[in-house]
């Protein structure tokens, strides 16, 4: 079959339609101005590389013949990669949950060649079925519809070319601290309190959720907050949506016991979930939260990273055509690599059987039940029977990955990449782990060095090629990464890049009429509307992330323009962060900081055990609240944070100097007075 114009692309999904008989165009002028003379309406469809349903509706309707003349002759059809152009997707996804109440992949609107949308939908089978629109009909209907009655298809057009524009703020609303105790009891009511999580099924990991849950508790003492992130944290890790074999999660469970996932792993779950696991860990200790962190991390290097430092996007949950087939097993196939006695235990133990818990098959898995509890009951010891089943699975994942693998999106995005940064970086710091330390820098190189171009960041690098400036979540992400380097590997570069990112993202993005952060920058293809987005979703927002980096920049570095923005920002989502503030809680962190007694230490170092073990406190315990800046004889930070040379040691001790919102209090050059003060609220 002939290729069409997709096969010029990089990007692994278009380039997975660029021989279907659709006449598809990628995003651009091209399409617009071809359905402009023809008097033709567009179909815009927006998916990804990863997304199963996208696959199902290309193998139904984008490889049928019949389906492909229809499309061909009635309309003008482009395809979009929802992951490199985030913005043309921010737009039509409002305009869907506008037209339909509900929103999700594959995104197929229908609109005018001047892009206004006037129809939309998700997954459309090949024929009408139950209820649900099949793609024959809807192509035949709108296309007549849009000849026959071209004033209707205009009125609906620029209602939704209205409803898609980013709104106004609300002079009148005015954030509080009811916002924190409300967003608190919105997941409260939401809560399972045998698996954790937050709704009904289908149910998403959201760690930004358990982000905010832990900040909560440490502000408000209150140990719901702890016993909701816990619980949410082992349900999740027991689940059949964490792959026991080889680490990583999926990217969300289908049930409410996070029993059957869908299959698919990203790139971008898998980084906050691993800083979700590691501040578990940070909080309370327990070990087997760093263990689920740690084998997160150790997937992502091993079988997401590329040569270069970068990491790839996602893997599909398909392989062979069936859904998730990678990762199910029978009791037959466990025992013929384990043998029959340790082939039963771990059957056993990962809740494998004959009758299977997935269309006859099995997802391995540990709800209910740990290695210790299966021990115990069984009469056995705890700690060996945790030794046998850990020791079956590097052979289990051997036998596995002789296996037929998903397929991998191998394109490397600048928003997901910095967030696995930070996830290194954290995990640097918090496990005192060289290895993830190392990682994270390597990776930070390769966004400098493969994703910004004459300074200006970019979104995709993939074969060489680079596309797409950057967007508010890409500089947002990047910031984040920053903050954590620093605080990983001490080094006073990773804050003075912070603040020319920083400066370039308020220049590139900032409303200044209004407050808050534009999807894309003035520089950037100017669409339909230019969105300003504060809901937090499957990700945090780039608002969301940049004004909670931001006031962290402000109190690295003294600079109190960033600090103004946060304020502005919330002023500018007030009446959204009063009102649904379980909608906003990675949002709301910067405000729970902002309510919070935050603290800026500054540790002038004599290099001796005292500034070991005031930093070592700093880097691997959990505070949130605190900012700190290690300052030694070298001069170093003088460029990124000017105010840090005010302090002078006494007695040339190391010296900290903690302060409350910049109120210092008097200096101490033992550790143990040091530490009291910093736990002391």
């Amino acid at each position: 079959m002939s290729a069409n114009r997709l096969i010029h692309e990089q990007s692994p999904y278009l380039q997975q339609h660029a021989h279907n008989p659709v006449d598809w165009y990628p995003w651009g002028k091209e399409a617009f101005e071809k359905a402009r003379k023809e008097n033709k309406p567009v179909m815009v469809s927006i998916g990804y590389s990863t997304c199963h349903w996208c696959h199902v509706m290309e193998r139904e309707s984008f490889e049928d013949e019949s389906i492909a003349k229809l499309m061909n002759d009635r309309f003008v059809a482009i395809k979009v990669d929802r992951e490199e152009r985030p913005d043309v997707d921010a737009i039509y996804m409002t305009a869907c949950q506008a037209m339909t109440g509900h929103g999700g992949w594959p995104l197929n609107v229908f609109v005018t060649p001047d892009q206004k949308p006037f129809y939309a939908g998700t997954y459309f089978p090949k024929e009408s079925m139950r209820g649900m629109p099949g793609m024959t009909d809807v192509i035949t209907q709108l296309y007549d519809r849009y000849q026959d009655d071209p004033e209707k298809i205009k009125e609906v057009s620029e209602q939704m070319a209205e409803v898609v524009q980013p709104q106004t703020a609300d002079q009148d609303s005015v954030l509080s601290e009811e916002a924190l105790a409300k967003g608190f009891h919105e997941l409260q009511q939401t809560f399972h309190p045998t698996y954790g999580g937050f709704g009904n099924a289908p149910k998403f990991p959201t760690p930004h959720v358990l982000m905010y849950l832990f900040r909560y508790y440490r502000w408000s003492g209150d140990e719901k907050a702890l016993e909701m992130a816990r619980t949410t944290l082992d349900g999740m890790a027991a689940g059949g949506m964490y792959d026991h074999i080889g680490g990583g999660f999926a990217r969300y469970s289908v049930d409410e016991k996070w029993l059957v996932p869908h299959f698919e792993k990203m790139l971008y779950d898998n980084a906050l979930l691993a800083i979700a696991y590691t501040e578990g860990w940070q909080v309370t200790g327990e070990s087997r939260f760093r263990q689920t962190a740690e084998e997160v991390l150790d997937y992502v290097l091993r079988g997401m990273q590329d040569a270069k430092g970068g990491f790839y996007s996602g893997e599909d949950a398909d392989s062979e055509g069936v859904e998730g087939k990678f990762y199910l097993w029978t009791p037959g196939q466990i025992k013929q690599i384990l043998g029959e006695e340790n082939g039963s235990l771990f059957c056993e133990v990962y809740d494998i059987t004959e009758d299977g818990n997935f269309e006859g098959v099995n997802i391995p898995n540990l709800i209910g039940q740990s290695p210790e509890a299966f021990a115990r009951g069984h009469d056995l010891d705890p700690k060996q029977v945790r030794e046998r089943v850990e020791q079956a699975k590097p052979l289990l994942f051997e036998a596995r990955e002789e296996r037929i693998h998903p397929h991998t999106d191998d394109k490397m995005l600048t928003s997901w990449n910095a967030l696995m940064t930070a996830a290194l970086a954290r995990a640097g710091r918090a496990f005192d782990s060289d290895r993830y330390a190392d990682a994270a820098e390597r990776a930070f190189t390769f966004i400098e060095s493969h994703l910004v171009q004459d300074g200006r960041v970019m979104v995709r690098y993939r074969g060489g090629d680079v596309k797409h400036k950057g967007f508010i979540d890409d500089y947002a992400n990047i910031l984040w990464a920053l903050l954590e380097l620093y605080e990983s590997t001490l080094k006073p570069e990773y804050l003075t890049k912070a603040r020319y990112y920083a400066d370039q993202m308020i220049d590139l993005f900032w409303d200044e009429e209004n407050g808050g952060f534009y999807f894309y920058g003035s520089d950037a293809e100017e669409l339909l509307a230019r969105p300003k987005e504060s809901f937090d979703g499957a990700m945090p927002s780039g608002n969301s992330t940049a004004v909670r980096e931001l006031l962290r920049l402000a109190r690295f570095t003294g600079e109190m323009a960033y600090e103004e923005k946060v304020r502005s920002s919330q002023d500018a989502f007030a009446r959204e962060l009063t009102e649904i503030p379980g909608a906003h809680l990675h949002f709301l962190q910067s405000y729970l900081l902002l309510c919070s007694d935050m603290k800026e230490v500054v540790v002038l170092t004599g290099g001796d055990e005292d500034a070991r073990t005031v930093t070592n406190a700093l880097q691997q315990r959990f505070y949130p609240e605190v900012t700190y800046l290690i300052h030694d004889d070298s001069g170093a930070l003088a460029e990124a944070a000017p105010f840090a040379s005010l302090y002078h040691k006494v007695e040339g001790k190391t010296t900290v100097y903690v302060c409350r919102n910049f109120s210092c209090q008097q200096p101490v050059t033992q550790a143990a007075e040091a530490l009291r003060m910093l736990d002391d609220s």
